[in-house]
């Protein structure tokens, strides 16, 4: 089992940039396959981004592609959403979530670990 708690979310102006992060408990994170997904108001949840277990595979939804890199570090149990060139259309809660996996997990397979969530607001 795995605990998951992002930060890092925040107020930017459109163009700008941030960095969320994804701290993870437990010794086996790096068997679990990662995701970011987000949820605007009023909207689905929605598949962001994910990596593979060893951060070889990556793959992205095509509204964020070429703008969002995701990203682990497994000695610090810790994931990362680096968020470049946001538009207001990005505003959100961002959720980062696991799963027990050694294989990508990409959308619609589900995932069995979801942190809190933190906000992102993008003025223009």
């Amino acid at each position: 089992q795995v605990q998951l708690g992002e930060s890092g979310g925040g107020l930017v102006q459109a163009g700008g940039s941030l960095r969320l992060s994804c701290a993870a408990s437990g010794r086996t994170f790096s068997m679990y396959a990662m995701g970011w997904f987000r949820q605007a108001p009023g909207k689905e949840r929605e598949f962001v981004a994910a990596i593979s277990y060893n951060g070889r595979s990556t793959y992205y939804s095509d509204s964020v592609k070429g703008r969002f890199t995701i990203s682990r570090d497994n000695a610090k149990n810790t994931g990362y959403l680096q968020m470049n060139s946001l538009k207001p259309e990005d505003t959100a809660v961002y959720y980062c979530a696991a799963h027990y996996t050694l294989r990508l997990r990409t959308p619609p397979d589900p995932y069995d670990y979801w942190g809190q969530g933190t906000q992102v607001t993008v003025s223009s």
